[in-house]
């Protein structure tokens, strides 16, 4: 014999025996969580997809690996001049 739900021990989702109003509560907090991942999720991308941000933040890095990629360029088309 399985001891009654109370207040103070949630239920699992899917547990046998819930009233209908137990589920639709059930429901309605899973949406409401869902939602504020939703949200928090869409902020993350948003900030995360601001390219003036990411430059501004990673400018050092950016010029460093612009200057790489200038010299490998200079390198290369000297090589090929001498040949």
């Amino acid at each position: 014999m399985s001891p009654d739900p109370t207040p103070s021990r949630p239920l699992t989702t899917g547990a046998p025996g819930r009233s209908a109003a137990e589920i639709r509560r059930d429901i309605d907090v899973q949406r409401e969580q869902l939602g504020t991942s939703v949200e928090a999720l869409r902020g993350r991308v948003t900030e995360l997809t601001d390219w003036r941000r990411q430059v501004s933040e990673h400018k050092q890095q950016l010029i460093v690996g612009a200057a790489v990629v200038g010299f490998a360029i200079g390198v290369r088309a000297m090589l090929r001049r001498r040949r």
